[in-house]
Parts: structure tokens; C-alpha cells; sequence
């Protein structure tokens, strides 16, 4: 079973049994102040037990992304990841500890098989009530054993919430990988005995200050580690072993030239690099980006330790973006937000991976000689200060220090460190610098005042009176640009419109008295980066005339007509989910976007297939709207209030105590949350049209649209193909489908004509040149090259020959659409000789300047330069006759 098999295994299992399957959240808890990372998957389902708000069923089950940051320092050892899986099923209020444990049992020993006698219950001290479902489900009572509150007694995620005692599945891996002792038994710490599942019966309610109350109605919480539990059935004793890391693995084995299993500390670097490697790809997919605070640390180090441990694998050039796409191809249709996102999350490690690269080796070797000066001096602990310097100069987190130092038998004062950390935070908080990758990519890595309000102005202002606040070209402060210099600039307030939300930003131009600046993109810094109340714009581009510097005076023009077309798209957008909504499911919920001038996709939760039918009646829908002209109105209002009014809100989106709403239509059809620019009427955005519906991932659509000025030029070059088309059918326009449809049979019923020819002359040619086979060394050769035919063709042609000759290797090579192909087959007694299909063409091939290969029966190939088959055909002879004569030394 694969990890793909397991995860559809249990969620197919306890959809079977009435819960409704739903969607792992962000690893940023988006309605949780209390956590720093989703750490497990009941912390979606925590306003649910807490009756904040309405589940979407009484029984649920996901497979939720987690990130324990706890565990960040163990990553490496065999056992530990900080990214992990986990498999839930949820009550609220519905069923409790008879289903829970029933289920469990069934699942683990009945559908996945695993042996009984490995499988070991644990729980808490007084539940005898537990004790007595697990017996009533065939568990002897001997392997059922009790423990107190720091085993099995699940608190709260975060500091206060839903909690309860808990009983847990432990997988015996075997006596081999225990300590020996005859106590050794489950949550004995030598990593025996393997968690697989842990059942919380989620009771209680505790607050901050660890006071327990009881739950209106009890709950059933549970987590299955999917790597622990793949572990167990592929028989693996580590989750690295199994094939959800085996990709990661190779990847980097083949990139290092190292290989995995055979030296301890290389097998740990590889597993670091690994394990980090996929976390980081899913932290920046979720929208943390590297910093020195908080979740953005928590990237940082493990991107760096990761960077440090590629290192030491030999890897001295950037590899985490490879890394991280690999985790992509491999994971990317369970989590599309990885597909989505694949060109940001490379270009943010890139970025970070660059810059860190940069000072790691220097870094590298002043902790050599901090430490080498320390040990002269009889000292084993590197001084806060120094720690510090390598932090803030060379980029090195405290723990990456600690961990090299430890390594050395050093310590590191902490305490120091922490000391030096307050003093910069200290001038750090009178401003900010900010950095813009290529990709867009925004990093705030130094100080720098920021202007006191940078307002955005362009809601209903497209020109604009303002001045240039700072001017960077590459990343460096600067007075002044000259003509044709590539440079971002902020202004004191700006209508220019920063990519934002999935909206892209605005173009234009700036012009003061002495210069010209061309606008060519425009990012917008969120709020949580630089401040809680505003967001500031950078404005990339370069100067067409003249010079501009810090403090012109300036007027900001944004390109209208691109602006409108925005403006139709993203409007549009917001009458697409009213239409998907009210045609398909109430329950739709919008997991992306992207509005462009040219056209828009939106990215939507279905579980049901899209029919063409309701594709075309949500076009009609929305066309309906645009010809009401529905007035489009944005107003400002406190969250609560916009929630109150059912206005819909990402539920990944992070929003502030007062948004923007934009209500469309009196009454309203749409209210949603919203800080893009839209028309101020349904009727300026003139038509709708679907361009593509997909899916993206499982219970996830995509629909690509166009609207105003596209749609029209769309419409313009159909209706052109299609009058073309009606006039070299010579029918009318009505009529074409009918016309195609006949010439496409009238062609199918040609080219079943053909093929059948060409199989009666690929027999003929066959009988012919069953004459011109050879003997090379007691073997029967037939190469020889024929006529233009198809691969399929050529098979069959090589079957007919093989099957003549018997005892014989065949070489075909045929030249179709100008490239030389070859087929190569060989003879089951032939085979047992040593001679192999595969191995000879790709010999062969490789004259023509192709490649190929294949089993040892049959084998094909392609090459480039068709004038060199003659020559290819030659070499099949002296193949076989050395493979003959190493055959015949090995016999004597």
C-alpha cells in the first residue's frame, strides 16, 4: 500500500460510515491566535467543540498538514519530522468512545491487516470504560495498559480548548529495535513500540489559567500519523524508508552522489535535507515567507539547517528548489496549493537559499575559530555576543549555532544571545527596508523609515498628485535615477494598485518636472509585514526620459484601460461564485484566484463532476447580471458586521477589525469581502465567457474565463475560424458541426484503410526478408532497414519475424517523418544467453544520435540523423559477436 492508497483508504473508510470529507486547512491557523503552526488536525475542528460555529456535519474526517516545530532539533534521526500527515476522524456531539475505539480497531486490524499480536492499546489510568471497549473489540486485556495524564491525557492545542483523556494504537516493531528489558513496553522511550493512532475523547473545555469544564456534549478527536502508520504496513521501521520518502531520497542521492544506507551521518544529512526540504515547500505554499520572527523563523532555520547539512553532502550550489519540487510533482495532486504557487515557493528559496549561501561558508569558519579560540583558552561555551554575530552577520539561527557546537562539544550562551536579540529589536522598531526578488518575492531586511501613510488612493483616482518617498535599484537606497535605469520607487500615497489577492498590479507612468518613469509592475508589501495598519506599494520599472529623484513632486498615472479590464475580470469573479452557488452547491467556497487585463481563473471546492449543461446555464447566469447592470457598490464595515450580513470571507484570508465589502445588486446577490478595484456596474464589463473548466485536485475545480475587450476579440476569432471553416466544407455556418463530423468518419474509415494496407505489406515485406538473415557466431541476425512505416507497424513486422525465425535476434530500423526509428527483438533462448533488446539498440541508436531502451524481449529506439542508419545497421553484428564471445568465456 502507498501513502496516496492509505490516505484515500480511510478517508473512503469513514466516509462509508457518515462523515463528510473535509479539506486539510492552512498550516497558518488563520482563527487561532493561540498557535504559531497547525500542529494537529483537530484545530479546524476546535471552533466546532467549542460551538463558536455550525460544523459542516456532526462526523468528519480529513487528512489535515501539521508542522511541529518541537521537534525541529531531533529531525534527523530516523524517527522524527517537524511535516507530517495527519489522518482525523471528528464527533461533534455525535458519537464518543464505543464507535471511536470500534472503528479504530477495525480499520488497523481488519482493512489494513496489520498483525494483531504487533498492535498494543494504552490508556488512561481510571478509564474503565475504555479498558471495556477495547475487550469488547478482541484486545486482550493484557496488552491494554494504563498511564497517567502525561501519556494519555491530551491537553488543549495552544493554550486553552477542548481536551480529554485519550487512549493510543502502538505498532511492536520488533524486539530487534527495542532496549532488552523486560518492562519494555508502549511509551517506553528506546522507539520500540511505534504511535500510530491516538483516540482523544475530547470532554472538557480548558481555559489560560488550566481550569477544565465540561463540554456541552463530549467529542471524539483522533489522529493517525499517516508516515508512522505507512511504516508499519510496508514493514519499514522508519517513515524515511517508505515511499513517501523515497522520491525526496533519491533526489537528493542523485544530486549528492551519495547513497542512502550506508554511513550513518550521511543517511542523517539526507534525512534532514529531506524532511526540511518538503516542509519548507508547504510553509511557503501556505504563504510564510523567511524572517526573523515568528512562523518566519521557524522557515528560516529549518531552510538553513537544511542549506548546512546539503553542504556537508557535498552540495555547494543552491538545491532546495529542486527539493522542493520534487515534493511538488509528488504531492502537488493532494495539495494543488503546491501546483498553484510552484513558481513563488521556487523563487522564494532561491532567494533565501542565495542569500544564506553567501555568508555560510564565512560563518562556517568563524565558528571554527570562535570555537578553536575558545578550547585554547580552556572555555567550552561560545559567548552570546559571538552567537549573536553570527546571527545577525552571517545569518545563522542560534540553534543552527548550538547544534554545530554541540557537535564540538561546546555550549552557547543563550541567555547572551537573547540580551544582544532585545538591543536590535530595540533600533529595528524605528523602520523597515524593504528588498523585491525578480518573482516578486518581498522581504523586509533592514531599517528604513517608512512614509507615515502611504494611502492608496486609486479606488476612485486613476491620476495623482504626490511625491517619491525612496528609490531603490537593486535593493540599494539611492537619491536619483537616470534615463533608462531599472529601478522601484514608493510614494507618499499612490492610485497604482499592488499585486494583491490574486489581482495583479497596476501599470502607468510617473512623471515629474525633469523626468519620465515607466511603471511596468507594482507589489504591494501586506500589512503584516511592515505594520498592523497599512500596506505600502513598490512600483518597479525604468526611466524613460530625463532623471527623478527623492522628493519630486510627481503625478502618478495608472494605464486606464488595463485598470478596466482588471476591474471586469474581478467583478466577474464575484458574480461566477454567486452563479456557482446558486446553481451547484450553496456550500462552494472559493480556494483561489487569479485576474489578469486578459482574462481570470478561479479555483472552487466540488466534489461533483462540472457538466457542460451547468457550465452553461452559470454562463447565462452571469451574462443575466451583466445586462441588469447591477450596480456595484464597496463599502467599509467592521468584520463582524460584514459576517453578520453573510458576506463571504476566505476562510484563508486573515482580515482585519474593519474590510471592504463589495455588495453587488439591490437586494444583493453577492456580498464578499474584497480590497480589489471593480467596475461600478454589472453592465460595463459587456459579456462573459467560459473559456475552460478543470480539476485541479481531488474535490477542487478550475474555471478559466474572459470578459469586455477579450471576450469580444474571442468571440470575433471563433466566428472567423468557424466561416473558414464553413467555406472549405462548403456548407453554411449551421451546417459545419454536421460536415466535420462526416469528414472525420469519412477519415477514420481511410485510415483504418491504410493501416490494414499497411499491415498486408508489412507481412509480404516480412516473408521477403526472412532470406536475409545471418549467422554471427551460431546466432541468427536479421538488421536491415524497411520501408516508412509506424512503430505499431514495426512491431508487428518484428513479431512475424521472430515468430518465423525461432531461435533469432531481430534489428528493424525504418525512417518515419524523417527521423530514423529502430526496433531491436530477441528470442526467449537468446535471452537466457545473456543477449538483451534494451542493450542493443541503445547502442545502436546512439550512432544516429538517439537513444532508447526497453525490456530484454523487445526493445525501440529513436535517433536524429536518418542518414547514418546504414551505418547503425552495421554495428548490430559486431554487438552480438562480442556479447557472443564474452558468452563463450563465461560457458568455458
Amino acid at each position: 500500500m502507498t501513502g496516496d492508497e492509505l490516505r484515500q483508504a480511510f478517508l473512503s473508510f469513514f466516509q462509508d460510515r457518515g462523515h463528510k470529507i473535509i479539506p486539510s486547512s492552512s498550516l497558518v491557523p488563520r482563527k487561532d491566535p493561540t498557535l504559531l503552526l497547525t500542529s494537529a488536525g483537530m484545530v479546524q475542528i476546535k471552533p466546532y467543540f467549542l460551538g463558536l460555529e455550525a460544523p459542516p456535519g456532526r462526523r468528519l474526517a480529513s487528512c489535515q498538514k501539521c508542522f511541529r516545530t518541537t521537534d525541529i532539533d531531533s529531525v534527523g534521526d530516523s524517527k522524527h519530522l517537524t511535516f507530517f500527515e495527519m489522518l482525523g476522524n471528528f464527533s461533534v456531539g455525535d458519537y464518543f468512545k464505543k464507535e471511536a475505539i470500534s472503528w479504530a480497531w477495525e480499520f488497523v486490524a481488519g482493512y489494513l491487516k496489520l498483525p494483531k499480536e504487533r498492535l498494543w492499546i494504552t490508556i488512561y489510568l481510571d478509564d474503565d470504560e475504555a479498558f471495556a471497549y477495547w475487550r469488547e473489540v478482541g484486545v486482550p486485556a493484557g496488552k491494554i495498559l494504563r498511564f497517567d495524564e502525561e501519556d494519555n491525557f491530551w491537553g488543549p492545542v495552544g493554550d486553552s480548548g477542548p481536551c480529554g483523556p485519550c487512549s493510543e494504537i502502538h505498532y511492536d516493531l520488533g524486539e530487534e529495535f527495542g532496549c532488552g528489558k523486560a518492562e519494555c513496553k508502549p511509551n517506553c522511550e528506546c522507539g520500540r513500540f511505534s504511535e500510530i493512532w491516538n483516540l482523544v475523547f475530547t470532554q472538557y473545555n480548558q481555559d489560560k489559567k488550566g481550569q477544565r469544564t465540561p463540554l456541552p456534549k463530549p467529542n471524539i478527536d483522533t489522529g493517525m500519523g499517516l508516515e508512522r502508520t505507512l511504516a508499519a504496513i510496508q514493514g519499514k521501521s522508519s517513515p524515511y524508508e517508505t515511499n513517501l520518502f523515497s522520491p525526496l531520497v533519491d533526489h537528493i542521492c542523485r544530486s549528492s552522489g551519495k547513497e542512502y544506507g550506508r554511513e550513518e551521518n550521511t543517511d542523517r544529512a539526507i534525512r534532514i535535507v529531506a524532511e526540511h526540504g518538503r516542509g519548507i515547500a508547504f510553509l511557503i505554499a501556505d504563504g510564510v515567507m523567511p524572517s526573523n520572527e515568528g512562523r518566519g523563523y521557524v522557515l528560516r532555520r529549518i531552510l538553513r539547517r537544511a542549506s548546512l547539512f546539503g553542504r556537508r553532502l557535498g552540495l555547494e550550489e543552491p538545491f532546495l528548489a529542486e527539493t522542493a519540487k520534487t515534493t511538488i510533482k509528488q504531492l502537488g495532486h493532494i495539495y494543488p496549493e503546491l501546483v498553484l504557487r510552484q513558481d513563488f515557493i521556487t523563487n522564494a528559496i532561491e532567494l533565501e537559499e542565495a542569500r544564506f549561501s553567501e555568508t555560510l561558508s564565512m560563518g562556517l569558519e568563524i565558528l571554527d575559530g570562535i570555537m578553536a579560540e575558545a578550547a585554547s583558552q580552556g572555555r567550552n561555551e561560545i559567548s552570546g555576543k559571538l552567537a549573536f554575530k553570527l546571527y545577525d552577520t552571517y545569518g545563522f539561527p542560534v540553534e543552527l549555532t548550538k547544534e554545530i557546537a554541540t557537535d564540538h562539544g561546546f555550549s552557547v550562551d543563550l541567555e547572551g544571545f537573547n540580551q544582544e536579540m532585545e538591543k536590535q529589536r530595540q533600533q529595528a522598531r524605528k523602520g523597515y527596508k524593504v528588498k523585491v526578488s525578480k518573482g516578486g518575492v518581498v522581504e523586509i531586511v533592514g531599517v528604513l523609515k517608512m512614509p507615515t501613510k502611504a494611502s492608496f488612493v486609486g479606488y476612485h483616482n486613476l491620476r495623482h498628485k504626490t511625491s517619491i518617498f525612496s528609490l531603490f535599484v537593486s535593493n540599494n537606497i539611492v537619491e536619483m535615477i537616470l534615463e533608462r535605469e531599472k529601478a522601484s520607487l514608493i510614494l507618499e500615497s499612490t492610485p497604482f494598485y499592488g499585486e494583491m489577492g490574486g489581482q495583479v498590479g497596476d501599470t502607468g507612468e510617473i512623471i515629474s518636472p525633469s523626468g519620465r518613469f515607466s511603471v511596468t509592475n507594482t507589489i504591494a508589501v501586506l500589512p503584516d509585514i511592515i505594520t498592523h495598519e497599512r500596506h505600502v506599494i513598490i512600483h518597479q520599472g525604468y526611466v524613460t526620459q530625463g532623471s527623478l529623484a527623492v522628493g519630486d513632486e510627481v503625478e502618478a498615472k495608472v494605464d486606464v484601460a488595463r485598470r478596466l479590464d482588471i476591474a471586469r475580470n474581478h467583478t466577474t469573479t464575484h458574480l461566477l461564485q454567486a452563479a456557482l452557488r446558486q446553481i451547484m452547491d450553496r456550500r462552494i467556497e472559493q480556494k483561489g484566484s487569479l485576474v489578469e487585463p486578459e482574462r481570470f481563473r478561479f479555483d472552487f471546492s466540488h466534489r461533483a463532476p462540472v457538466t457542460e449543461e451547468q457550465l452553461k446555464e452559470i454562463q447565462r447566469q452571469v451574462n443575466e447580471w451583466i445586462r441588469q447592470n447591477l450596480k456595484a457598490e464597496a463599502k467599509v464595515l467592521p468584520y463582524k458586521q460584514a459576517i453578520a450580513e453573510d458576506a463571504i470571507a476566505l476562510f484563508e484570508e486573515k482580515y482585519g477589525e474593519e474590510v471592504r465589502m463589495l455588495e453587488i445588486g439591490e437586494p444583493a446577490i453577492s456580498k464578499e469581502l474584497c480590497g480589489g478595484t471593480h467596475v461600478s456596474s454589472t453592465g460595463e464589463i459587456g459579456i462573459f465567457l467560459i473559456t475552460s473548466e478543470s480539476s485541479i485536485g481531488t474535490g477542487l475545480h478550475r474555471i478559466e474565463a474572459v470578459t469586455g475587450r477579450k471576450a469580444e476579440s474571442l468571440i470575433e476569432s471563433r466566428l472567423t475560424a468557424l466561416q473558414s471553416i464553413a467555406k472549405e466544407v462548403e456548407g453554411s455556418l449551421e451546417k459545419v458541426p454536421g460536415k466535420v463530423k462526416a469528414l472525420i468518419s469519412e477519415l477514420e474509415a481511410e485510415r483504418k484503410r491504410v493501416l490494414s494496407l499497411e499491415r498486408e505489406l508489412s507481412r509480404r515485406i516480412a516473408e521477403e526478408l526472412l532470406g536475409q538473415a545471418e549467422q554471427v557466431r551460431g546466432v541468427t541476425v536479421l538488421a536491415v532497414k524497411v520501408p516508412a512505416l509506424t512503430m505499431p507497424i514495426l512491431r508487428e513486422m518484428g513479431d512475424i519475424l521472430r515468430d518465423r525465425l525461432k531461435s533469432a535476434i531481430v534489428v528493424l530500423a525504418t525512417v518515419y517523418n524523417g527521423k530514423p526509428n529502430f526496433l531491436a527483438m530477441v528470442t526467449p533462448d537468446l535471452i537466457a544467453k545473456g543477449f538483451h533488446a534494451g542493450d542493443i539498440i541503445n547502442q545502436v541508436a546512439k550512432v544516429t544520435g538517439g537513444g532508447g531502451g526497453g525490456k530484454a524481449a523487445m526493445a525501440q529506439a529513436g535517433g536524429k540523423d536518418a542518414a547514418k542508419i546504414e551505418e547503425a545497421l552495421k554495428l548490430v553484428k559486431s554487438v552480438i559477436a562480442s556479447k557472443s564471445s564474452i558468452s563463450s568465456e563465461d560457458n568455458d
